[in-house]
């Protein structure tokens, strides 16, 4: 691993471990997300608070922070030696960051708007087909955490369909199925509610 790609998955890391649901709160005088609700610093959960523009805010950033550092890669990467494959990681590296947020005592969200914005960097076609996933799941079931699970590990499968598994489209694959994990099993205790008719659906007071 060269150096450069070592300080572009550090930086990357660094900028995804910003939890703006924490920092959009305290901004707007907002209780801490992580002390209500889910405890879940995510969009979601900010908009438990009753402040529409702070769950907003808190999305776009969120996506943001998973957006940047894969555009800069692409755009920026190539004369340092990056290309496809370090865009993956570096997206990757943004994902775990909000996951486990050095800067926040590694008490992250789920990951959901952040694997957005990863995906809209690496494939941005993709991102509209991801989303459409996410809308119809979300119309027809209600479910907020089945929709973002499902839409996550329909990225790779879209991404291997549609692009094949070729030098330029298998690190996305691989990438978009390790982000996928991770964002299932923080997804863990929705699961075991969803199975248990125990999860809130969209528009209830409560929604894990």
């Amino acid at each position: 691993m060269s150096l450069n790609l070592i300080l572009a998955v550090v930086a990357a890391y660094l900028l995804g471990s910003l939890s703006f649901a924490v920092i959009t709160s305290k901004l707007m005088g907002l209780a801490d997300p992580r002390s209500y609700g889910s405890g879940n610093p995510g969009a979601t959960n900010v908009l438990r608070s009753g402040n529409k523009a702070a769950a907003l805010l808190t999305l776009v950033f969120d996506a943001l922070k998973g957006y940047v550092p894969v555009l800069a890669v692409y755009v920026w990467g190539g004369p340092f030696g990056l290309g496809v494959e370090a865009a993956v990681l570096v997206g990757l590296a943004a994902f775990v960051g909000h996951l486990w947020p050095v800067f926040f005592r590694f008490q992250g969200g789920k990951g959901v708007a952040t694997a957005a914005g990863v995906v809209f960097g690496l494939n941005p076609v993709l991102g509209l087909a991801v989303l459409l996933s996410f809308a119809l799941v979300v119309a027809f079931s209600r479910y907020v955490s089945l929709a973002s699970m499902v839409a996550s590990v329909f990225a790779a499968f879209y991404q291997a369909l549609i692009w094949g598994l070729g030098p330029a489209s298998a690190p996305l694959v691989w990438g978009l199925a390790a982000m996928a994990a991770l964002l299932v099993w923080r997804h863990s205790a929705n699961i075991s509610r969803l199975l248990a008719g125990t999860e809130s659906k969209l528009g209830a007071k409560k929604n894990g």
